[in-house]
């Protein structure tokens, strides 16, 4: 029997005394015998294989065979025996692959036996320009003229003073008391007044077209913001319109004409009911009107301005005029009261406020009549007929009686509260002199259906509760601090009025602060003054009356008015309906601005217009909506929802100028400079604190709305640059963010993937492999960082042009592929450098890409050039130094798109070394993706000899339970197994055609060196030599036909591999070492020494001399390794969705880098998708919370 013998030596003779490389007593297993073919066989000692896991010996391996000193080191190539390493661990012949870094990379059995002491560390704008020029040329014909009074201040005091002043605040007052109704009003011309501050400065930080607040928020908090808010804007100046109309036809139902109502009740129950049905007819009908007005002209509407603003002015002086008449002549408005409940002047149809009345009489009066009686002045027995004519008194029930008793007869029963209590008046209006206001100072809140009472009136204790058939006054809505704030608010709304006006100024800039803050403060002292002065004039029940029923359905204010209650009825009539024309006119405006910045896909068409440019489609659009203000009939709620508009509004603007203030942008330069960031961040807080007290839900869904908007134009609007704060902001945000994660790396449980994804282009600039975008894609969801990187070969000055055309390909592959990340295209001489200057320059502080994810480099194997799979090694390296994880998906192509599902089958993991935990935390974020998320996972792991395989398992399955991932366990033994005739051959193909390419590259440059590479000479070397490569890739065919070895040489294998290069060499222990080495493994001194010597190296004798070359032992053992651990793969996952897989590290030597792509494919072979791991020296998961 032919045997080859290999034989190992300690490194040490103290390790193992008295033993030689030649006994036989090496090993207990020294016997083993590997059958190559029916005959063959080689005779193997190897002690060291079976080593691995404490068996007790602490030789370490060596490739390379020695006889002789036992104390001489030798080199290898995948092996640094520079330092003796006694760790157990290294040495097994089935983990061969992964030996060189197991000092990093500890086995799995190893790292499940330490389980319980498992800890982890912390490880280590030109759209913009374009619409100022066409404005500019648009308005060249007509100059600006307006000055602050009239173009400023007017405007804005007849947007704020409106339907609220005339119609409700006596009624705040009357609930809220004095005190609270000056914290109400104070709070909100605050709210105002600081925001009107921001406003100016941003008003007056360059020129503000038409639009706007709409116009300042988008160009100050960019295109989401701006269009968020400038909708909710819109809406809210759209159901101010609404709430106009309203406020309108409640005047002209209640005050002016009652009997034009449509709708009347029988019942005083559907009272409320058909008075909402008239103000929805009626209000609906006054849209209509304003709306055609305005689509017939705006000219019309403006002409009417001045008329309303006059109203306005008239109104409120005739109130100022009447409180100080009524300190010395009081207005006569009596108001009956029975006890102390109000009484409904309505119901008082004989103006008798009492029970009875006595009623001279003149003729003889029946005494069977019981409704009154006959009282004689004389008489003191009792009344006795007498037919003279003297006048007596008799007394008649009121219809005050016949309200609350069954009859009108004396003797009827009444209601009980009737009954003990009496009927008095007082006087409506006691007058400023009168020091009512002491009773008017504190809060009194009804709830619905309480009757209005005086507290100082006396009345009986019993008071049962009253019936809505008695002629009370009642509350129609409970009332609280929270629900006056919401009502009361939309009345100092409308300081953008002269913000809006900008373009028709002749100083913008000087009068838009002006004139705005000048009419808040005119109308905040009208208000704050008109809060006193009802208290200190009006009657408490009266103030709390909203409709005026006490004072017989007078409009209350209007009953301090002088000379008469009809100047406030009118005034007020006609100021409602210009301000809700002006919101008719300004609303499809705004909208129409929104629409032309074309941030918003689907407004797009209520840009468009009449010819002239009035915004049709927007004022059809504005009347729908303000419509449905309409139907819900009352003002009361309406005022609320306009309430939220307006605040979100405002709150954005001090936002705007908080952040413009505080990021310090180089165009902040404002020409009002009486602002400061803590007075706009106390404007906005106020806002958002007035959104939550007037009404939580309503401000939840004012926000919903808004963020929905935001997010739309997120995703789907046009993008716009207009140098807004929110980019400063993100910036500010960034260089904070970054500056903070420099403190340290992150720990543990806040790691991600930060990928940094290598693309390689061809010749026409398109992606070679996009399906590993897609992969990078469904690892990420969108999540961390994501660097697209690419590299052109060249000059960076002549290629400048090239790589901008990469960067776009890139982003447009990103965009499809939809990933959120950044593009970074390299110009480099050699791609090599390229790559690895992009892995060493890629993000910023702490935003760095801690994983590489790059392709397998496909046909390197027919390639004759090296430098794909060359690079490809260099950038494992690369990552290996700058502890990067790497990721390698072998046959992407094969991997599922995102419209691709998988809809069943298994991750495959084949958890080899533990190297941090990259294997178990990639498949549950691939999990995370809908591709993946049907498939199952299950956990592989390899177990030795020595390895016990069922503690293997408990173990992984309580790690797996640790760590919260749900998936299948299963531990593979692998036996000892001798090196099979498949293993050995492909090693000796895989060495021998790594010389074959050596030679072929050298005979090249040395062609080249000659300068005659076209010449006939070098044509049949080339020739020859490229057929000897076809030959090496037919190596399968050549071994059949060709004896592997002979009895001889494999007696005197060992001898020659020691003897034929120490004599070349002259002996020597470190020369004998090298050239042992060099006898092995193919390199450029042995090539030339080869080349000097063998001169016909090109005839196929030469080749069939270099194919009698022996394979190198620790190639054998690798590849060992590959086979066998490739059979249990393919066996296990042949079937599954992805297998991941440990990837073994490049050798440390680069001499054997072919080698190692050829471990690598064989170790792949058979599996349709494979991810190569390898993680980056630091834990990626914990079990820790």
């Amino acid at each position: 029997m032919a045997s080859v013998r290999f034989t190992v030596t300690p490194t040490k003779a103290e390790d193992l005394p008295g033993l030689s490389d030649t006994s036989p007593d090496i090993s207990s297993r020294s016997g083993a015998r590997v059958r190559f073919g029916s005959r063959e066989s080689v005779n193997r000692s190897d002690p060291l294989s079976d080593a691995s896991g404490g068996a007790g010996t602490e030789t370490p391996d060596h490739s390379s065979v020695e006889q002789g000193d036992g104390n001489s080191k030798i080199s290898s190539v995948y092996i640094n025996n520079s330092h003796c390493l006694d760790d157990d661990d290294f040495y097994d012949k089935n983990l061969a692959l992964f030996e060189e870094e197991m000092d990093t990379r500890p086995k799995v059995s190893s790292l499940l036996s330490r389980l319980a002491n498992y800890t982890n560390l912390t490880q280590g704008a030109k759209e913009h320009e374009e619409a100022e020029s066409i404005g500019e040329k648009k308005k060249a014909g007509k100059s600006p003229h307006m000055g602050t009074f009239m173009g400023v201040y007017l405007p804005c005091l007849q947007n704020i003073f409106g339907v609220i002043l005339f119609l409700r605040l006596t009624w705040v007052v009357g609930n809220a008391g004095v005190l609270q109704a000056l914290c109400i009003v104070f709070i909100c011309c605050c709210c105002t007044l600081l925001t009107a501050i921001s406003m100016s400065a941003i008003a007056t930080n360059g020129v503000v077209p038409a639009g706007g607040s709409y116009f300042m928020i988008s160009r100050s908090l960019g295109p989401e913001f701006g269009g968020a808010v400038g909708l909710c804007f819109y809406l809210g100046t759209t159901f101010a319109g609404a709430m106009y109309i309203l406020g309108a036809i409640e005047i002209l139902l209640m005050y002016m004409a009652p009997n034009a109502a449509i709708f009347e009740s029988k019942s005083p129950e559907g009272e409320g009911a058909a008075m909402l049905n008239n103000m929805r007819v009626y209000g609906s009908i006054c849209l209509l009107l304003m709306s055609l007005l305005v689509f017939v002209g705006v000219k019309y509407v403006n002409k009417l301005a001045s008329i309303f603003l006059a109203c306005v002015i008239v109104s409120i002086v005739s109130i100022y005029v009447g409180a100080l008449v009524s300190a010395f002549k009081p207005p006569q408005f009596p108001v009956c009261m029975l006890g102390n409940r109000t009484i409904n002047g309505h119901e008082i149809d004989d103006s008798q406020c009492a029970k009875t009345i006595l009623l001279p009489i003149h003729e003889p009066v029946e005494r069977d009549d019981f409704n009154f009686t006959t009282i004689s002045e004389n008489s003191t027995a009792g009344p006795t007929f007498d037919p003279s004519p003297a006048p007596s008194l008799v007394e008649k029930t009121t219809y005050l009686w016949k309200q609350f008793c069954q009859s009108p007869e004396l003797n009827s029963s009444c209601d009980q509260y009737f009954t003990s209590n009496n009927f008095s008046e007082i006087e409506g209006i006691p007058g400023l002199a009168s020091g009512i206001i002491s009773e008017n100072v504190w809060s009194s809140y009804l709830s619905k259906g309480d009757v209005v009472e005086k507290s100082s009136l006396s009345s009986s204790h019993l008071a049962p509760p009253a019936s809505t058939h008695q002629p009370y006054v009642f509350t129609d809505i409970a009332t609280s601090f929270t629900l006056l704030v919401g009502i009361f608010f939309p009345s100092v709304t409308g300081i953008m009025a002269g913000s809006n006006r900008s373009g028709d100024l002749k100083d913008a800039q000087r009068s838009i602060p002006i004139g705005t803050i000048l009419a808040i403060l005119t109308t905040s002292i009208v208000y704050l003054s008109s809060v006193v002065l009802f208290g200190a004039c009006i009657e408490g029940v009266v103030l709390r009356d909203k409709f005026g029923d006490s004072v017989k359905g007078n409009l209350v204010v209007g009953t301090l008015a002088w000379p008469s209650p009809w100047v406030i009825v009118i005034g007020s009539f006609f100021s409602t309906c210009g301000a809700g024309l002006q919101s008719l006119t300004g609303a499809p405006r705004l909208l129409q601005a929104i629409a032309k910045d074309n941030i918003i896909p689907f407004l797009r068409v209520f840009g468009h217009g009449k010819a002239n440019g009035e915004p049709t489609w927007a004022l059809l659009l504005t009347t729908l909506i303000a419509e449905l203000g309409i139907l819900i009939a009352s003002l009361d709620l309406v005022a609320p929802i306009l309430t939220m508009f307006f605040l979100m509004c405002y709150l954005f603007v001090n936002l705007a100028c908080a952040l413009q203030t505080l990021l310090r942008s180089p165009n902040w330069r404002p020409r009002f400079s009486y602002y400061h960031w803590t007075l706009s961040f106390l404007g906005m807080t106020i806002c958002l604190a007035l959104m939550f007290i007037s009404s939580w839900y309503y401000a939840i869904v004012a926000m919903v709305i808004a963020g929905m908007i935001y997010k739309y134009i997120e995703y789907h609007g046009a993008e716009k640059e207009w140098g807004d704060g929110i980019r400063g902001l993100s910036l500010s945000a960034a260089r904070f963010a970054l500056l903070r994660l420099e403190e340290g790396p992150p720990h543990t449980k806040n790691w991600r993937p930060q990928l940094l994804v290598l693309l390689k282009l061809d010749e026409d600039a398109h992606v070679k492999s996009p399906r590993l975008l897609t992969f990078a894609s469904q690892l990420k969801a969108g999540k961390g960082l994501t660097i697209v990187g690419t590299v052109v070969s060249g000059n960076f000055l002549q290629s400048y042009g090239e790589a901008l055309a990469a960067e776009q390909t890139l982003k447009h592959l990103m965009d499809k592929e939809r990933v959120k990340g950044f593009c970074q295209c390299i110009v480099a001489q050699k791609p090599r450098e390229g790559i690895s200057h992009m892995i060493q320059s890629s993000g910023l502080g702490g935003m760095r890409p801690n994983t590489v994810v790059m392709g397998w480099p496909h046909a390197w194997r027919q390639s004759e050039d090296p430098q794909s799979w060359k690079t490809f090694i260099n950038t494992v390296r690369v990552t290996t130094a700058g502890h990067l994880a790497l990721l390698v998906p072998k046959n992407i192509s094969l991997f599922p798109s995102n419209s691709e599902p998988c809809s069943e089958g298994y991750i495959d993991v084949w958890w080899i070394v533990h190297d941090g935990g990259m294997l178990m935390l990639l498949p549950f974020l691939l999990r995370q993706h809908k591709v993946w998320r049907k498939c199952g996972m299950r956990i592989f792991t390899v177990a030795q000899m020595e390895d016990n395989s069922i503690q293997m398992k408990k173990d992984l399955a309580t790690f797996l339970y640790h760590l919260r991932i749900e998936a299948e366990v299963e531990v593979v033994e692998m036996h000892d197994s001798d090196i099979s005739a498949y293993t050995y051959e492909r090693t000796l193909m895989m060495e021998q055609r790594s010389q074959m390419l050596r030679q072929m590259r050298l005979s090249k440059s040395d062609r080249d060196k000659e300068g005659n590479p076209g010449s006939s000479s070098s044509r049949p070397e080339g020739g020859a030599t490229r057929s000897q490569a076809q030959l090496v890739k037919d190596r399968n065919s050549m071994l059949r036909l060709t004896s592997i070895g002979s009895d001889d040489d494999d007696d005197t294998d060992g001898g020659e591999r020691d003897r034929g290069p120490s004599s070349s060499s002259g002996g020597g222990g470190g020369n004998s070492e090298h050239q042992r080495r060099v006898q092995m493994t193919w390199t450029k001194e042995k090539t030339s020494h080869y080349r000097a010597t063998h001169s016909g190296c090109s005839t196929p004798e030469g080749f069939r001399d270099m194919l009698s070359i022996r394979p190198d032992h620790s190639n054998v053992r690798r590849m060992h390794t590959a086979v066998k651990l490739n059979e249990v793969i393919v066996n296990k996952s042949h079937d599954a969705r992805l297998v991941l897989l440990n990837m073994p590290g490049p050798p440390r030597n680069s001499e054997g880098d072919e080698n190692y792509m050829e471990f690598l494919e064989v170790l792949t072979e058979g599996l349709e998708r494979v991810l190569l791991v390898r993680g980056g020296g630091s834990e990626v998961i914990t079990i820790y919370s």
